[in-house]
């Protein structure tokens, strides 16, 4: 059987939390950040866990992970 190939850019963004479910950060704190106000910027520092709707998906591409 041939080994599976892990999409290495779904690598470098998610990790596993010890209880095996996917870490990943929040979007939309790359640029134009002078309209988003101070409480928001704050918030999307923080890291947040993958949604059940994606954790297959998620598996497939990170088979190894």
């Amino acid at each position: 059987m041939p080994k599976v190939k892990t999409s290495k850019a779904a690598a470098k963004r998610f990790k596993k939390t010890g209880t095996g479910q996917l870490k990943r950060m929040k979007a939309y704190k790359s640029h134009i950040l002078t309209k988003k106000s101070q409480k928001r910027k704050r918030n999307l520092r923080k890291a947040t866990l993958v949604d059940a709707t994606n954790v297959k998906s998620m598996k497939k591409i990170l088979p190894y992970l």
